[in-house]
């Protein structure tokens, strides 16, 4: 049977979510057409050839911009299995049914869809009707296999990485593991692995990296929800990887307080060519932090930094700004931290007006004071929406995110300086220009600093 598998977005890097399965399909020959709608467009075509049509949701993001596109498919082909898979899948299952997904896997699914597949194509074959068998609850464990990338757009149609000097810099991406150990409370991981996480074998995870490099890549990013959470497996890939490619840079993500458990693998990341770090700081107020059980304190976000700048590292914070706990002074008090710490310049803009996201089955539904807050879960936003006791909070995250929507005309410099402005006129002060005691920018300026060049949304 043919199987066509979709992505609607994916942080702007070419899908390793259509990558892997592709891989296991073809292996089980399978014929199969893989297709980034962040960069292709629909083939209504060989959606009507397609016997089964999976959607890859691994964020929130590509599952709003999923809906519309489910509903076109199963106008186009009413015949075809419609299938969805990823970390969003499994949290919006019933929604998804609701627009005809009847096949709903998790983020593991790679042998579920050969499976599904296979079944499909002998029962067409002795020709009867069958219908697509349902996934298994359990997190499998799979034997992982090389992805094929065969036949998704050129690694120079993503995101790109700006350097200082004013280059480019084409980015390819892997996974070196799935899921993460970690339980924080707001992460829409918990609810799918629940504290698992999955190792991709090292061959494996350079394979994947050496084909990228033979397409241009000049830089890699971990899409891994926290890369140290296997330490020493992280080492053993970052100095093969350098070994074979001393050229090529990279990039991860990894949670504060691995980085400073971990401090002495610091070092190895700066010398095997880790242009920087990605890290979910979330908040520097240590209330907040322990709601969403981050396991770092304010302390350590400051300890980290000071870490990653003593071994060369430059540190990327996110931050989840806009809390149901957030203050007026609270979020002052941040823009100050990260100021103080010379960080705001490696922020990008949108992070300042970032909002928790209630999901469902998020692990924030936990807590009483969430439970007052929120409304009945929407399935336009795929959240449970929540309104600040204090509506000055709001609207401050309404103009933070406005002016985020028009930072490309703007340095973060200059972003910044208007952030703290709003925050100030919010507290009730004028101008933060005309306090008696303005406080000053201390900021690199962002040609300083490598990023990419899309920004970065869940």
């Amino acid at each position: 049977m043919n199987v066509v598998l979709l992505s609607t977005y994916d942080l702007g890097r070419q899908p390793f979510g259509l990558a892997s399965p592709a891989a296991w399909l073809r292996r089980a020959g399978v014929e199969v057409r893989a297709i980034d709608l962040s960069r292709q467009k629909l083939s209504e075509d060989g959606i009507a050839a397609a016997g089964l049509i999976a959607f890859y949701l691994p964020m929130h993001t590509a599952t709003r911009l999923a809906l519309p596109v489910i509903d076109r498919v199963r106008a186009i082909n009413p015949a075809a299995a419609i299938c969805a898979y990823g970390l969003y899948a499994s949290l919006n299952e019933e929604l998804l049914r609701r627009h005809g997904v009847s096949i709903v896997l998790g983020p593991e699914a790679e042998e579920d869809l050969v499976a599904i597949a296979s079944a499909a194509s002998a029962a067409s074959e002795a020709g009867e009707a069958g219908e697509a068998g349902e996934a298994r609850e359990r997190l499998p464990r799979l034997q992982f296999i090389q992805p094929d990338r065969n036949g998704l757009p050129a690694l120079d149609q993503y995101a790109s990485l700006q350097m200082p000097d004013g280059s480019r810099k084409t980015v390819g991406a892997t996974d070196a593991t799935r899921g993460c150990k970690h339980r924080c409370r707001h992460c829409p991981i918990v609810p799918v692995y629940d504290g698992q996480f999955r190792v991709v074998p090292v061959d494996i995870v350079l394979a994947d990296i050496r084909a990228q490099v033979e397409q241009g890549a000049a830089h890699i990013t971990f899409g891994d929800p926290d890369f140290f959470n296997g330490p020493t497996h992280a080492r053993r890939i970052v100095e093969s990887l350098h070994r074979e490619f001393p050229a090529l840079t990279y990039d991860a993500i990894i949670k504060v307080e691995h980085l400073l458990k971990h401090r002495e693998l610091l070092p190895v990341l700066a010398a095997t060519g880790c242009l920087f770090i990605t890290s979910a700081v979330e908040s520097v107020d240590d209330g907040v932090l322990a709601k969403l059980e981050k396991g770092h304190t304010r302390a350590d976000f400051i300890a980290a930094a000071a870490a990653c700048r003593d071994a060369a590292l430059t540190l990327v914070p996110t931050f989840v700004a806009f809390t149901p706990w957030t203050t007026i002074d609270g979020y002052i008090d941040l823009l100050n931290v990260v100021d103080g710490l010379g960080l705001a310049a490696n922020v990008a803009p949108v992070q300042w007006s970032i909002r928790l996201l209630v999901t469902w089955a998020s692990r924030l539904l936990e807590l009483d004071d969430i439970k007052s807050c929120v409304g009945p879960f929407d399935a336009k936003t795929l959240t449970y929406p929540w309104k600040h006791r204090d509506p000055r909070v709001d609207h401050l995250q309404q103009q933070v995110m406005a002016l985020a929507g028009i930072t490309l005309t703007r340095s973060r410099e200059e972003s910044f300086a208007a952030v703290r402005e709003l925050a100030h006129i919010a507290r009730g002060i004028r101008s933060a220009t005309t306090r008696a005691h303005p406080i000053e920018l201390v900021l690199p300026s962002r040609s300083a600093i490598p990023y990419m060049n899309e920004p970065w949304y869940c």
